[in-house]
Parts: C-alpha cells; structure tokens; sequence
C-alpha cells in the first residue's frame, strides 16, 4: 500500500542510491522548516553608571532575575519542607507527644509566615499528639484505679 501524501514515484529509475530525482521540476523529498518566531526578550533599562550583569556578576538592584529563578541559585520557600513540621509528625507517631504539640503550633505559624510546604505534616503531628496525650492521661487514669483497687481488697500474703 502506497502513501497518498507522497508524490508518485517513477518506474523507470529503480536505482535506491540516487536521492535526487533526475527531474528537475519535481519537487524535493526533504524540506527543512521554517523556524519558529519566538517574541524578542524584554530589555530593561540599566541605572546611571551600571551595566547589565554579565555571567558571575550580582543582579543589579530592581532588576529581575532572568527566567523566573532565584539570585545565587537559592531555593523558593515553596519549594522546601518546614522542618519543625517533619519533627512534629514523627515525634507524635514515637509517642512523645509533648514534643509533637508544641513543634506541630510552632511550625504552623512559621507556615503561615514563610508559605513554605508542610502545613498537613504539622498539622497531623498536632493532631496526633494531642490523642497520644488523652491516650496516655486515660491510660494513666485507668493504671492507678486498679493499683486503688487491687491495694483495697486486701488481698495479701498476713493473713
């Protein structure tokens, strides 16, 4: 079966290692594209005395940095994790849930002030500290009222 979007092909030139056609009016097997038009780059005005950075050189002051990223390589705060709020989680799954409530308050007003990631990490760490504590406060309660119970029976070895 034959490609319609290809122009038909000669009979009578059989050679494969020709790539031209001996016909000069016909048209060539290969173009190249066209290249795209991308829009030309903003240009921003330099200050009285100052060039624009070249490579290695600070940005100037009110110039923004090129393609959207961070002077001197740095990272966005978007981009990291807050670390209070990583303690916060696994403090509170080890039980120390003291640690976890106050690490987990702490990271999420950081959160709220920077916008750095880990607000659910902080908030889980909370969460799970504060049921780890009524855990351990209901655990203790029930501990010492059968310590109560058991010391007034009376059940003992003077009898």
């Amino acid at each position: 079966m034959s490609d319609p979007t290809q122009p038909p092909a000669n009979p009578t030139s059989n050679d494969p290692t020709r790539s031209r056609p001996t016909d000069p009016s016909a048209p060539p097997a290969y173009e190249t594209p066209a290249a795209p038009a991308y829009p030309a780059a903003p240009s921003y005005p330099a200050t009285e005395g100052q060039e624009a950075p070249g490579y290695g050189q600070a940005p100037v002051y009110g110039q923004p940095p090129a393609y959207g990223q961070n002077p001197y390589g740095q990272q966005n705060p978007q981009d990291k994790y807050n670390v209070l709020s990583i303690i916060s989680l696994v403090t509170s799954i080890l039980l120390v849930s003291v640690v976890g409530i106050v690490t987990g308050h702490i990271a999420l007003s950081q959160i709220k002030k920077t916008g750095e990631k880990g607000r659910g990490l902080a908030l889980w760490g909370t969460i799970l500290g504060y049921v780890g504590l009524l855990g351990g406060t209901i655990f203790t309660i029930i501990t010492i009222a059968f310590v109560i119970a058991a010391a007034s029976t009376g059940a003992g070895y003077y009898r």
